[in-house]
This record gives structure tokens, C-alpha cells and sequence, in this order.
């Protein structure tokens, strides 16, 4: 049967007193440091979404450049007509090469953005878990 005694006082307060250290101590810095880092990830994801939107615009306007592209194709093809075939294909050829290096170099510039920002956010894992268990460990790691 359980006494109501002064020693279950001490061990409530005995555990009360732990939980507080505990708390100073260890969970409250460890979730500063997990806040921290979801507060840069979000950053981070954020600025992909920046990245990935600013890809659409330029595919956007580049397509859009695509279509001027090809109604300015047709309204010289309408008035050079008589000059021939061969002179209307040559254009419609330089004019799709255009805007295909526009695509390709859009995308290369894209692509390098998304690799750095990458790269960075790999590095500052990197960083917060080492300092995460430094941390917790409560020494140097090497």
C-alpha cells in the first residue's frame, strides 16, 4: 500500500528539481539549435522556390520570345515569298537556333543556381550536426 509520507514530498520535489535542470540544461538549447536550423532551411527552401519560379519565368519568356520569333518568321515569310523557299528556311533555321541557345544557356544558369545553393546547404548540415553533437557530447569532436 503507498504511505502519503514526507519522502514522497522529497521525491516529488526530487523530480520537480530534475525536470528544471533537465530543462535548463539540455532540451531548451537543443531545441534553440533545432529551431535555428529550421529557421535557415526554411530560408534556404525558400530561396529554391525563388530560384525554381525565376526558371519558369525565364522558360515562360523564352517561349514567349519563341512565338514572336515564329509570327515574325511568317510575316517576312509573306513578303520575301517570291524570293523563294530556300531563303524562308534559312530563317525559320536561325531563329530556332536562337531561341534554342536561349533554352539551353537559361537552363545552364538555372542549374548552376540550384547546384550552389546545393552546396551550401549540404556545408551547413555539415556544421550543425558537428556542432549539434558537440553540444550534446559536451566536448570536441575531431
Amino acid at each position: 500500500m503507498l504511505k502519503l509520507d514526507i519522502s514522497l514530498i522529497y521525491q516529488i520535489v526530487n523530480f520537480l528539481f530534475l525536470l528544471f535542470v533537465l530543462n535548463l540544461i539540455l532540451y531548451r538549447p537543443i531545441r534553440n539549435i533545432i529551431q535555428k536550423r529550421k529557421e535557415e532551411m526554411d530560408g534556404l527552401e525558400k530561396a529554391i522556390q525563388e530560384y525554381q519560379a525565376r526558371a519558369q519565368d525565364s522558360a515562360r519568356g523564352i517561349e514567349e520570345g519563341m512565338v514572336l520569333a515564329r509570327k515574325e518568321g511568317f510575316r517576312e515569310k509573306e513578303t520575301i515569298k517570291q524570293e523563294g523557299v530556300e531563303e524562308e528556311k534559312s530563317i525559320l533555321a536561325e531563329a530556332m537556333a536562337k531561341a534554342g541557345d536561349k533554352v539551353q544557356a537559361g537552363k545552364r544558369e538555372i542549374e548552376a543556381k540550384v547546384e550552389e545553393v546545393r552546396k551550401e546547404l549540404e556545408s551547413q548540415i555539415a556544421s550543425f550536426s558537428a556542432e549539434l553533437v558537440q553540444k550534446i557530447l559536451g566536448r570536441s569532436i575531431q
